[in-house]
């Protein structure tokens, strides 16, 4: 049995399409699909849903944020292999198949999807989220094929129920924690890139501040937690030259070094905010509007 995970909230005007897309997937085996969100508006659209498809079960979380209803999700999944996802995203109609193929390999504890950029890459922070994300595709692409680690994205990924039952609820990064957690535990991650999940990303810098220092942040968190490091400025510096390829015209080559700025930018505002400041869970994690 597969379960598969939606967490949302305030997300009544995406919730539908990311569940129409689970279901034009047209899995084989037997499912369950659980939304989990705080709020009224959107609960109440994923019950409309749930009316017409038994397989669907709404589940109102406590609010406290997505690790929260995460480990509400660990505690209630009934599936073998657990599938996570947002309700702003949406994925393509083969990707739980491409998802699920890598388990057939038992030492396999998570695969991981692709994200795709929805924006136009003709503007700034677009051309933004089309180099991270291509970028981070080519990464999780070579790691498996040169035994390195890498780590899931929360927009689609799937795991081996079990491996984590829990994550603390401070939790930033949380696909980053639980990758390392199943890293530690002796699986390996695979990527499936057929996998695609189609994102749309913050349209002004001050959502894409809040959105980086969240999930950067994260990994910045989990080395305090752990003492090792996983990702850091330095290690992000490292790939500069896949960075600088990426450009095609003059414009996103003047794009590119404003992201460089900004990425430094983003690094001494989590060295503060975390390391110095110390600033909890609740100030750190918080809602990106431009997103939705």
């Amino acid at each position: 049995m597969i379960s598969i995970i939606i967490t949302a909230y305030k997300e009544e005007k995406t919730i539908g399409k990311a569940i129409e897309f689970i279901l034009k997937n047209n899995l084989s085996q037997e499912y369950e699909l659980l939304v989990f969100a705080p709020d009224k508006k959107t609960l109440d659209v994923a019950k409309e849903y749930s009316k017409k498809n038994e397989f669907i079960k709404v589940l109102k979380d406590k609010g406290e944020g997505k690790p929260s209803a995460l480990n509400m999700a660990f505690k209630l999944a009934k599936g073998e292999i657990i599938v996570f996802t947002d309700g702003d995203v949406h994925m393509s109609k083969k990707a739980l198949r491409f998802l699920l193929e890598p388990f057939k390999n038992k030492k396999i504890g998570a695969v991981s999807g692709r994200p795709v950029s929805r924006d136009s890459r003709k503007k700034m922070l677009g051309f933004w989220s089309h180099l991270l994300t291509d970028i981070a595709h080519l990464r999780r692409k070579k790691a498996p094929k040169l035994n390195k680690r890498f780590y899931c994205s929360g927009y689609l990924y799937a795991m081996r129920k079990g491996i984590v039952n829990e994550i603390p609820k401070e939790t930033l990064s949380d696909d980053g924690f639980i990758s390392y957690l199943i890293h530690s535990k002796g699986y390996k991650i695979d990527y499936a890139p057929e996998a695609e999940v189609y994102v749309r990303f913050p349209n002004n810098f001050k959502d894409w501040i809040i959105q980086k220092k969240r999930s950067a942040g994260g990994y910045n968190q989990i080395k305090l937690w752990t003492k090792k490091e996983i990702r850091s400025f330095s290690k992000e510096s490292s790939g500069i030259f896949q960075v600088l390829i990426y450009p095609k015209t003059l414009r996103e080559f003047f794009y590119t070094f404003l992201l460089i700025f900004a990425r430094i930018y983003l690094w001494i505002l989590i060295f503060i905010d975390i390391n110095i400041r110390k600033k909890e869970f609740k100030k750190i994690w918080l809602r990106v509007e431009s997103t939705k």
